[in-house]
């Protein structure tokens, strides 16, 4: 099911996490070469990038919303 990105944090190790317009997080780790999200590293990429849709596993399988 495709989310849109809504906006950021960064997790307690550090990591930028997806909040998505479903109410569920998404790591979003650029870590070549299993997942190549350059955008991720800026500021100025991770703003382009609010409003695109991400896969949410979560909402296939029904899970509650996350929270912070």
């Amino acid at each position: 099911m495709e989310q849109e990105i809504t906006g950021y944090h960064l997790d307690d190790e550090q990591h930028w996490v997806a909040q998505l317009s479903c109410g569920h997080f998404q790591h979003v780790r650029h870590q070549p070469p299993w997942q190549s999200r350059p955008w991720v590293t800026t500021e100025q990429g991770r703003i382009k990038m609010l409003g695109y849709p991400l896969h949410c596993k979560k909402c296939l399988v029904g899970a509650p919303k996350d929270t912070k």
